[in-house]
C-alpha cells in the first residue's frame, strides 16, 4: 500500500477515534450530560473569525507598566441547534476548553516525542531529553515562588524556560558548527540534572504556594480556558507542519549522518530544525499543562510498532493517538471521586505498559 494511502487510513481511523473520546469525555463530570446533547451544543460551539480589533493590556516590563495593543478576534457562531442552556454552557464553558487542550498537549507531545525517537534514534527518548520541560519547570516554579521579582505570567515563564534551557544544551552540544547527537543527549542529561536541583531549591521559598507549584510540577488541565486553546493551537499547528515537511529528511537520517549527506541531505540544518521544532511544540504543550510525562515516550512507540518506523505516516498519527489518549486519561483524571493531576494518570498507565512491552521484547532500537 502507498504511502499516501496507508496515512489517509491512519489518520481517518485515529481521527474517529479522537473524536469519539471527545464526545465520550464531553458526557462525563457531576452533572452527565446525553450523547446528542454534547453533539448539539458542541455544533453550536463551532465559530469562525469574523472580524479583529485591537484592544489594549496593561504588561509590567522591566519594572515598567505599559500598554500594549492586542489583537482582539471577533467570532460569528453559525448554528443555534436547541439546547438546554444549563448544558449548553457546561460543554460549552467548561468542558470543551479544557478537552481540547488536552487534545492539543496531548498531540503536541507525540509529535515531539516522535520526532525525537528518529532523532536519536532511540525508543528511549521523549521530548523532555534535551531539558525542555525542566527548563518550563524552573520558569513555572520561579513565578510562584517569587511572583513579585517575576515580570511575566506562569504560562510565558515556563514556555521562555523551556526554549532557553533547549537553547542551552544545543550552545553547550555545538562545536565548530557541527552537533553531535550524543554530545547533544548527554549535555541535555546534565542540564536536566541541574534545573532539578534548581527547582527543588526553589520549592523550599514557596511557602503557601507549595501545593499550587507541586500541581503545576505534576501536569494538570484543571483551569483550561478558551484562550489556552487559541493561544497554544495556532503554534503547535505550525511547528507540526513544519516537522511533518522534514519526515523525509529524518527518514534518511536513521540510515546515519554521513549516509544522509552523502545523499543529499543538509544535516546539520535539519537537525536545527528538528530540534527548534520539538522543542517549540513540547514548550507550547507544557507552559499551559505543567510537566506530563509517557504521552512523548509511549503514544510514538506504540505507533511505530503499528504503522512503522516511517515518519511521513508516524508523525501524523502519533499525533492523533497523543491527542487521544491525554483526553482520555483527563477524562479519567477528572472522573472519579476527587480529580487528580492527569499526569499521575499517564505515569500510572504509561509506566505498567512500557514494562509489558520490555517483557515482550517489543523494544528495539531504531
Amino acid at each position: 500500500m502507498r504511502v499516501h494511502s496507508r496515512l489517509l487510513l491512519w489518520s481517518s481511523g485515529l481521527f474517529a477515534a479522537l473524536v469519539c473520546t471527545i464526545l465520550v469525555s464531553a458526557r462525563i463530570g457531576p452533572v452527565s450530560i446525553d450523547t446528542w446533547t454534547v453533539v448539539r451544543a458542541t455544533i453550536n460551539t463551532l465559530a469562525y473569525p469574523s472580524g479583529v480589533s485591537l484592544e489594549s493590556t496593561r504588561a509590567g516590563v522591566l519594572g515598567h507598566g505599559l500598554d500594549l495593543p492586542v489583537p482582539d478576534l471577533a467570532y460569528t457562531q453559525p448554528f443555534s441547534l436547541s439546547v438546554d442552556s444549563s448544558d449548553q454552557v457546561i460543554v460549552q464553558q467548561l468542558r470543551l476548553p479544557r478537552i481540547l487542550l488536552g487534545a492539543i498537549v496531548g498531540f503536541a507531545l507525540a509529535t515531539a516525542g516522535a520526532v525525537m525517537q528518529g532523532f536519536f534514534r532511540n525508543p528511549m527518548a521523549d521530548p523532555s531529553i534535551i531539558g525542555v520541560s525542566s527548563g518550563a519547570a524552573v520558569g513555572a516554579v520561579a513565578v510562584i515562588a517569587f511572583p513579585i521579582a517575576m515580570p511575566f505570567g506562569l504560562q510565558t515563564a515556563a514556555f521562555v524556560g523551556s526554549l532557553i534551557a533547549a537553547f542551552g544544551v544545543y550552545l553547550i552540544a555545538t562545536e565548530g558548527g557541527r552537533t553531535p547527537v550524543a554530545t547533544l543527549l548527554l549535555a541535555g542529561i546534565a542540564i536536566q540534572t541541574f534545573l532539578g536541583a534548581v527547582i527543588s531549591y526553589m520549592l523550599l521559598y514557596t511557602g503557601d504556594n507549595l501545593e499550587e507549584a507541586i500541581l503545576w510540577l505534576m501536569g494538570h488541565l484543571r483551569w483550561s480556558s478558551w484562550g489556552d486553546v487559541e493561544a497554544t493551537l495556532p503554534l503547535t499547528v505550525i511547528v507540526f507542519v513544519v516537522l511533518l515537511a522534514y519526515a523525509r529528511d529524518l527518514n534518511v537520517m536513521l540510515l546515519g549522518e554521513e549516509d544522509a549527506q552523502t545523499l543529499g541531505i543538509d544535516v546539520e540544518w535539519t537537525k536545527r530544525i528538528l530540534l527548534a521544532g520539538a522543542s517549540i511544540i513540547t514548550a507550547a504543550g507544557v507552559a499551559v499543562a505543567g510537566i506530563i510525562g509517557f504521552v512523548g515516550l509511549i503514544v510514538p512507540h506504540i505507533m511505530r510498532l503499528l504503522v512503522g518506523p516511517d515518519h511521513r505516516i508516524l508523525i501524523p498519527t502519533s499525533a492523533l493517538a497523543g491527542a487521544t489518549f491525554l483526553v482520555a486519561a483527563d477524562t479519567l483524571a477528572r472522573a472519579g471521586p476527587a480529580e487528580v493531576p492527569v499526569g499521575i494518570v499517564t505515569a500510572a498507565v504509561g509506566a505498567p505498559f512500557f514494562l509489558f512491552l520490555l517483557r515482550k521484547r517489543e523494544v528495539h532500537a531504531l
